[in-house]
């Protein structure tokens, strides 16, 4: 099983179909690098804030989280799966972007 493949669950999401049907974009980098450049329609909320700002996410929606490399927005993933949502790691940002150009 390829190291992605581990990281990711084993399964191929696809990210533009969710952003379609609602789902929202968490870059969980901080301000300085989500202000380098990142996913259009992304909310930044830094991972050290997110547990402080969990009310702001609706329940409701589907998350993709996404961060430089895909470490940080897996464990924004964590976090927001535990408090109850429905969450996929969207890996690095630029990666991510892909999707949806």
């Amino acid at each position: 099983m390829s190291l992605l493949k581990k990281l990711f669950g084993g399964t191929s999401v696809d990210f533009a179909m969710l952003v379609k049907q609602g789902a929202m974009i968490i870059d969980v980098r901080s301000p300085a690098e989500f202000k380098g450049g990142h996913v259009n329609g992304a909310v930044n909320m830094p991972l050290q804030s997110l547990q402080a700002n969990m009310s702001k996410i609706p329940k409701n929606k589907t998350i993709i989280t996404c961060c430089a490399s895909g470490m940080r927005s897996g464990s924004a993933k964590s976090l927001l799966k535990a408090a109850g949502y429905t969450v996929h790691n969207g890996g690095g940002w630029m990666s991510l972007n892909r999707y949806f150009q």
